[in-house]
């Protein structure tokens, strides 16, 4: 649908509201009109039809007035923002957590800093939440032009920081699982910095959807200035109380890796994309997309260190599928197709840095 989102203020000034209320109104029964007799030319079309459906199915007297509030507020914020990231798509960007409350002239800040200038030297856009400390410093250097902004309104301490205030990228939302669900959605890779309660979240929220298949591998990094033991102390935590107890496999500690300067991270980000593209769902098949051929050796070798990704038959090495039709700029693209052992997230990323290390740099 193609609502005029300004119809109302459009109107003659000698109009009263309740006429421009009514044109309003007959205009969303014509798109909607148009919506339900037009054919189902696409996915999209059938599933805002179905949407359509489900919104109108809340007129049920059973919903609370509190439900819709939560469903529309979310689907204008998350409309809106779609749009906004839009026109970036085919620039790779990198979310950047850490805590609110650390000074400019913390070794940190800086650290943030230096990392967001070197991410936009080398093509990247950042994301943050938009609001101080690690926000403001990561947004600072990769400069206004290469920085999102995506606010969670809070009553202290999350005003839009100076670098995205009133910028077309600046996103405003209501509700914290919108907003992670941005900063998980339209990234590529994620940097965590020391933070509090809020960076812990975000940082166990990514590492929980990968390491559960629910989003696709991403390079996650733990960034800290040189002496620090704030990533130190989590990695004790992690082995001591979760892997000694099998809460979690060795193997999900490669999910992320701690670094000490902006130059590493920036590394570890790039070297991840360097031969792995993207990978794909197909019925019960996983399509891992790469930049480059591999040998018959290398098929060989892959096979052999990687068995235990697979639940029958082996890794092969395949052209694009007929079910990726709908992906044509990614046709060129080499493919390595398996069924996977959903229970090895953490394999998978061994593999990843295996396929990574085969090739030469592109």
């Amino acid at each position: 649908m193609s609502l005029r989102k300004n119809a109302v203020l459009e109107m003659p000034s000698g109009v009263n509201h309740c006429a421009k209320v009514n044109v309003l109104e007959e205009e969303i029964v014509r798109e909607i009109k148009s919506l339900w007799t037009g054919p189902d030319t696409d996915v999209r079309t059938a599933l805002v039809k179905e949407m359509v459906g489900s919104v109108v199915r809340l007129r049920d007297l059973d919903t609370d007035v509190i439900d819709v509030k939560i469903l529309h507020r979310a689907l204008k914020e998350l409309r809106y923002a779609f749009r906004v990231f839009r026109q970036y798509r085919e620039v790779k960007k990198v979310s950047i957590f850490g805590s609110a409350r650390i000074p400019g002239d913390d070794p940190n800040y800086k650290l943030a800093s230096q990392f967001g200038k070197l991410l936009s030297q080398r093509g990247f856009m950042v994301i943050t939440g938009g609001g101080p400390g690690i926000m403001l410093a990561g947004n600072e250097g990769a400069g206004r032009e290469n920085s999102f902004g995506v606010n969670i309104m809070l009553p202290f301490e999350q005003a839009p920081n100076a670098m995205v205030a009133d910028d077309k990228k600046l996103v405003h939302l209501k509700y914290f699982f919108t907003r992670k669900l941005l900063l998980v959605k339209e990234s590529h890779a994620v940097a965590l910095f020391p933070g509090g309660f809020g960076t812990l979240d975000e940082a166990f929220e990514v590492l929980t959807l990968i390491q559960t298949g629910k989003t696709h591998p991403i390079p996650i990094v733990c960034i800290e200035s040189p002496g620090g033991d704030y990533w130190k102390r989590m990695m004790e935590f992690l082995e001591q109380q979760l892997l000694s107890r099998g809460f979690i496999h060795r193997s999900d500690l490669a999910l992320f890796k701690v670094v000490y300067s902006a130059e590493e991270a920036v590394e570890e980000i790039q070297q991840f994309f360097r031969v792995y593209h993207s990978l794909r769902i197909v019925r019960d098949t996983m399509v891992i997309r790469i930049h480059q051929h591999l040998s018959q050796a290398e098929m060989t070798q892959l096979n052999h260190e990687f068995s235990d990704l697979l639940t029958d038959g082996q890794f092969q090495q395949v052209e694009a599928l007929p079910e990726e039709r709908d992906e044509p700029h990614l046709s060129h693209l080499s493919r390595l197709v398996l069924h996977f052992n959903w229970k090895e997230l953490g394999r998978l990323r061994h593999c990843i840095d295996w396929l990574n290390a085969r090739a030469v740099a592109i």
